[in-house]
């Protein structure tokens, strides 16, 4: 079996990748028969998948080691060529929702090819490319200030990733001084930070502009292929998370603090949620990927051929090192029909959550490898999670595996993890609305509106002992922000599916198994509301839904003695 290290990258030739597109383009246009137009369309399909899939290979392998001058230059190839190649796919969906044979097409690929095709021409003209380049370049350099962080703590030497198994020290002053230390990067860093930000903001308003739009949040709608619901929809369920879910959260960040015996739960406690430590996995990261395998092989044939297939093919980069990128992600190599785990395993509980919520995503797009296109390998992100969140649920019972005897407190912080990261979801995701509606904001007018919205949807937060954050600079941690705006409603939107999967696989897990492998083979064939009534699941739009989500969850919550853990 080919093992990714002998994955074959060759830089992409744009000006033959052009001249072979314009053909196939001339073809489509002049076909005189659906076989001959399909052929073509299919051809120039293939080109873009080529391009894709070597753009893959050098993310994993920059990301991997970020001070690769090879790939590192390879990803600055691809930050200036990933617009010209959004000029082709461009000019292809101009051709097709035009299509001579439109309707045999469609009964061949399907209604969501033409809608992510109608939309996707809202986002782009040939007279943005300079723009999108530059978007892409100041995206980079804010991949890159993080991923050098170099923080000296206590006689080591930590990344962003690294420091974060020190802030869950059962320790309060080291996870304190961890936490200040970390932040103290930030601090250093924060001028850098806002400029970064500041440039994008304006780029993607002039980038709105120019395409007619009166602000980046329509744009930004769009990019994201938001096909059926709108910000008004998404304004609404942020509205039901502050009535239904902030006065949960706020209440189990009460029994945390009454569980660790504070008089006052500060900031670095929010992720501190047993006095006795949080779950961790009981090995290393070897010991790690065996159970793994074992729990995959346990849960379903279709996981047991997935992740042997990962394992064999070396097709997942986990552990925490110098010079490696922050953070984890699933990508995909069409090429060789290979989904890619990377992640930075750092002896948290965090390690088990790559291994079910990257997993779950690798396992969807590993499902729907063989349905033709490139724009259904995927879903549309908010889809995506919902297998990537569901996977960490239906995993449940192999918890013991990695946790031992901790494996019922760590179902419990999962839960209540879960359950209190939506309220910071969707501030997140209304800071990005508020920002885009008014590009013209100061970095402070910026830091000012984050920490209202933490007021408003974290009320808990404690920030006496830190003024920088008090200042309003949480959000610079966050990469969505800054690389991919707008994604992160999606999480949230997700999580509420995946909690009625998680409700679901207790009352019938053959049931809830089965809609969960169709999800999957689904790809991005159809629409995010499509894939969710597909799955017998409730719109998370649905007035009701989160109502009925949270009654299972406080049901289950009582039921947790905490004087257990």
């Amino acid at each position: 079996m080919l093992k990714f290290e002998n994955y074959q990258y060759t830089r992409p030739d744009i000006a033959g990748m052009t001249a072979q597109f314009d053909e196939y383009l001339t073809r489509f246009e002049n076909a005189t028969s659906f076989e001959e137009q399909s052929l073509a369309f299919d051809q120039a399909n293939n080109l873009k998948e080529d391009f894709y899939s070597m753009r893959s290979i050098c993310q994993v392998r920059h990301t991997i080691d970020t001070g690769d001058a090879f790939y590192e230059a390879e990803n600055n190839f691809f930050d200036e060529q990933i617009p010209h190649v959004e000029a082709l796919t461009h000019r292809l969906y101009q051709v097709l929702i035009r299509a001579t044979f439109r309707e045999e097409l469609e009964a061949k690929w399907g209604r969501q090819l033409f809608r992510i095709a109608e939309l996707s021409l809202k986002t782009f003209s040939p007279e943005i490319i300079e723009d999108l380049q530059e978007e892409n370049r100041i995206s980079s350099d804010y991949i890159k200030l993080k991923a050098g962080a170099v923080i000296e703590f206590q006689g080591e030497t930590y990344n962003l990733s690294s420091i974060q198994r020190m802030e869950t020290s059962p320790d309060r002053e080291i996870r304190a001084a961890a936490c200040e230390a970390k932040w103290q990067f930030f601090v250093a860093n924060g001028a850098e930070f806002d400029h970064i930000f500041d440039q994008l903001v304006k780029i993607r308003h002039r980038i709105a502009q120019k395409l007619g739009y009166p602000n980046f949040v329509p744009l930004g709608y769009a990019r994201m292929l938001r096909t059926d619901y709108d910000a008004a929809m998404v304004q609404n369920f942020r509205r039901q998370i502050k009535e239904f879910i902030v006065p949960l959260a706020t209440q189990l960040f009460e029994r945390q603090r009454i569980r660790l015996g504070l008089d006052v739960l500060k900031h670095y406690d929010d992720d501190f949620r047993f006095a006795s430590g949080n779950p961790k996995p009981k090995g290393d990261p070897e010991w790690i990927v065996e159970r793994a395998a074992s729990m995959y092989a346990e849960l379903s044939s279709q996981t047991d051929a997935f992740f042997t297939f990962m394992r064999e093919s070396n097709l997942m980069d986990l552990e925490a090192k110098p010079g490696k990128a922050t953070g984890g992600y699933c990508t995909y190599i069409n090429k060789y029909q290979a989904p890619f785990i990377f992640s930075n395993f750092n002896g948290s509980s965090q390690d088990i959550y790559v291994l079910t919520h990257e997993a779950g995503h690798a396992f969807q797009v590993y499902s729907s490898r063989n349905l033709g296109i490139s724009e259904y390998h995927w879903p549309t992100y908010e889809a995506c999670e919902i297998h990537s969140m569901s996977m960490e649920y239906f995993t449940w019972p192999w918890m013991d595996q990695f946790f031992l005897e901790e494996a019922d407190k760590y179902r419990f912080a999962h839960i209540t993890d879960s359950i209190c990261f939506l309220p910071y979801g969707v501030a997140v995701d209304e800071f990005q609305h508020t920002v885009y509606e008014n590009p013209d904001f100061t970095p402070q007018q910026r830091h000012q509106a984050w920490r209202e919205l933490e007021r408003s949807y974290l009320p808990h937060r404690n920030y006496e002992d830190s003024p920088h954050l008090e200042a309003g600079t949480f959000w610079q941690k966050q990469t969505h922000i800054f690389a991919y705006p707008f994604y992160y409603i999606d999480y949230t939107l997700a999580q509420i599916c995946a909690f009625q999967f998680w409700k679901r696989n207790n009352e019938d897990h053959e049931k809830a198994w089965a809609d969960y492998v169709r999800l999957c083979e689904t790809g991005g064939s159809k629409s995010f509301l499509d894939l969710v009534a597909l799955a017998g699941l409730r719109s998370p739009f649905e007035d009701g839904c989160l109502a009925s989500v949270i009654d299972d969850l406080k049901h289950w919550l009582a039921g947790v003695d905490d004087a257990a853990f």
